[in-house]
């Protein structure tokens, strides 16, 4: 069986530059490591269709099978860098025992919230707003290191990849990756 794979796992609000930062990582990281989002499945034709979708238990199944997945796809020895809103109390608590068996390094992501309003406005394929609802994700996760977006990406990737390897090289860690229910 193949050694279990690492996990960076990016977490922040929607428009936050979870997947600039994401994808810049895996440019730069020295090792093999597969991006891997739920909007890849979503925009994918994943979910079910509307007519067929069962509010909110569709939604709260399509999550449950991410979180599983990310595990899985660890299990089989693959490294990741995963990008997600926690958006629940819930959902941390899921991940947290699912993840147990592998080596996470958390992430988070910030920005403003008027920064946050501006990328919205300047995507237009997001409501205005939907980053601040998001900013409870914070709550929900303890962090390796945290990243504000408004700072320049090579320098965020740079903290990233210093911070990754320390911790590799001194692996005992006294805290869990996400803070208790």
């Amino acid at each position: 069986m193949a050694a279990s794979g690492k996990i960076l796992f990016i977490n922040g609000t929607s428009s936050s530059g979870k997947t600039t930062l994401a994808k810049a990582l895996q440019r730069r990281i020295g090792e093999p490591f597969c991006y891997y989002a739920s909007d890849q499945l979503a925009e994918a034709g994943f979910r079910a269709r509307a007519e067929f979708a069962e509010p909110p238990f569709e939604r709260d199944r399509f999550f449950a099978g991410f979180h599983r997945s990310i595990a899985a796809f660890a299990e089989a020895g693959n490294n990741l860098i995963v990008e997600h809103i926690v958006e629940e109390q819930s959902w941390a608590d899921d991940l947290k025992v699912l993840l147990a068996p592998f080596d996470v390094f958390w992430i988070g992501v910030h920005a403003p919230p008027e920064e946050l309003d501006r990328r919205e406005r300047e995507r237009g394929n997001r409501s205005i707003g939907e980053g601040r609802f998001h900013l409870k994700t914070h709550q929900y996760c303890q962090y390796d290191i945290e990243i504000d977006s408004t700072r320049p990406l090579d320098e965020a990737v740079a903290r990233v990849l210093n911070a990754w390897e320390w911790r590799f090289a001194n692996p005992v860690r006294a805290r869990s990756p996400v803070t208790p229910g």
